[in-house]
């Protein structure tokens, strides 16, 4: 492989690794920050089980967002590393919502995840859980400013080309920030993203349901239980994956209206439609001819195509010998469709992974009704399924956004060709390209077996602190928190570490 190959393999390794990461922490920020506040409203003993809740899953929330952040120091220095041409072509308005991201989303979310790991016992109860909340809002800013940087490369906006220097130049940060693609795709993440904090939840909880229900001294009934604590959070778990599924679905089908209004060709792939039709059918199943120009058989929905890439059954859209055509012309000679056989198969395993999780979590929420715990294989297979559905979804729908995009890197200005560092070697590429995979597959493995390891011991013992959040309704500090000449309230002051 050449260079520009190997830089494209790492970035999209590297990539789709560190999103694994991604909706992980922003989803489970928010459920976490949901179940301290239920907490801090609840009466005893019903405030136990959210506290033993909070601090259980706030604990998985600091392992992901940990290897996380690891993982997504490599992404920045790719574009310096391998794609330095593409970053002088666009840095001054590629570099500009990165910045804000780095200033501003991240800033929050370190400092005030820091205060609230080491506030527990130590600061009010209110303020404490005002940092959660924080957190929480400091991911969805940084995945906003993300996507603003993404969304230029699909459409890009707000910008002029200095003829002197050759160079894209932002001339509207408004118009970067409100970007047709980035309104859309940043509630269709947010959505994704949901499952699969919701899907964690009600993996980790249908575990323990099915090992408590095995175990008949773990699956008390009374409100501080592990038993009933577990069968709250599988309901909050499932209703999150079905909540996100459907605003999957709803944002997705405006977002094909938008891809098809800016990047045509993307949805032609998407759907193997090689030929303009008028209506246009939505394709089940495509097989083409070996160069990918043609079909060899087909299995089709009349008219839905056309509805779901312009809202009419009876609209024309344009297949991509056509547009192949028309770019020909517009921007000179080149092959202007991306690899249909990827583009088509991760748009459909991005929507079957997504449906088979909401169809999963309305299992668990059917098999827990009236307070029964399920105890069969299947419940611990949909257990260990859970959580892979919607992170493969997500995976393969970035997969298909960028893979779609080729062969442009900024689509309509600069081709992924011309975007690859000049000065950097195959050899060099390869030897960091195997080097950024190792580590990774290392990471991930770390990564799961941290999460296994402190999810299999169960609810913590929080009774200390369950004291401090009564007591510290008022937001005195001193008074909320437990002292060390009070021997029960020692725990109090201990942070949420790993080792707790």
């Amino acid at each position: 492989m050449d260079v520009l190959e190997l830089a494209r393999w790492q970035f999209g390794i590297t990539t789709v690794v560190h999103f694994f990461f991604v909706p992980f922490t922003i989803s489970m920020a928010f459920l976490v920050a949901i179940m301290q506040t239920i907490w801090m409203r609840a009466t005893p003993p019903r405030s136990t089980r959210w506290l033993r809740l909070t601090r259980f899953f706030g604990k998985l929330l600091l392992i992901n967002l940990a290897v996380g952040v690891v993982t997504g120091l490599v992404q920045e220095f790719q574009f310096g590393m391998n794609w330095s041409d593409f970053s002088r072509f666009v840095g001054d308005v590629f570099g500009a919502p990165l910045a804000m991201e780095a200033l501003l989303a991240f800033y929050l979310e370190s400092v005030f995840v820091g205060v609230w790991i080491f506030g527990w016992g130590r600061i009010p109860p209110k303020v404490h859980l005002a940092t959660i909340w924080v957190t929480a809002v400091g991911t969805l800013l940084s995945a906003y400013f993300i996507l603003a940087a993404n969304s230029f490369m699909q459409n890009p906006v707000g910008y002029e080309i200095d003829e002197a220097t050759g160079r894209a130049e932002m001339t509207d940060i408004w118009a970067i920030l409100t970007n047709k693609v980035l309104l859309i795709t940043f509630p269709h993440t947010i959505f994704a993203a949901l499952m699969v904090g919701g899907a964690v939840v009600g993996a980790v909880s249908m575990w323990h349901l099915v090992r408590g229900a095995r175990q008949p001294e773990l699956a008390e009934p009374d409100a501080s239980s592990d038993a009933g604590a577990f069968r709250t959070s599988l309901r909050i778990g499932a209703v999150a994956v079905l909540i996100g599924g459907v605003g999957v679905a709803v944002t997705g089908d405006t977002q094909g209206k938008v891809m098809t209004e800016v990047q045509p060709m993307k949805m032609a792939a998407a759907e193997a439609l090689y030929e303009s039709q008028q209506p246009a059918p939505f394709s089940l199943l495509t097989i083409g001819t070996l160069d990918g120009r043609e079909p060899v058989y087909q299995l089709e929905v009349p008219q839905l195509l056309s509805f779901l890439a312009t809202g009419s059954f009876d609209a024309e859209v344009e297949g991509i010998n056509d547009l192949q055509e028309q770019y020909t012309e517009q921007y000179g000679d080149g092959e202007y469709a991306p690899n249909i056989p990827v583009t088509y198969w991760t748009f459909r395993m991005m929507i079957t992974a997504g449906g088979l999780a909401a169809a999963v979590a309305l299992w668990l929420l059917w098999s827990t009704r009236r307070g029964r715990a399920p105890t069969s294989r299947w419940a611990l297979w949909a257990a260990a399924a859970l959580p892979v559905l919607p992170l493969a979804a997500n995976a393969f729908g970035w997969i298909f956004t960028e893979m779609g995009r080729q062969p442009w890197l900024v689509f309509g200005l600069l081709r992924t060709g011309a975007g690859v560092s000049p000065g950097v070697g195959a050899g060099t590429v390869a030897a960091s390209l195997a080097a950024f995979t190792v580590l990774y597959a290392g990471l991930c493995w770390l990564w799961v077996w941290l999460l296994l390891k402190h999810a299999r011991p169960g609810l913590p013992d929080v009774s200390a602190e369950a004291r401090w959040g009564e007591r510290g309704g008022s937001d005195d500090a001193s008074g909320g928190a437990g002292r060390a000449d009070d021997a029960d309230d020692a725990d109090a002051d201990r942070p949420l570490t790993f080792a707790y």
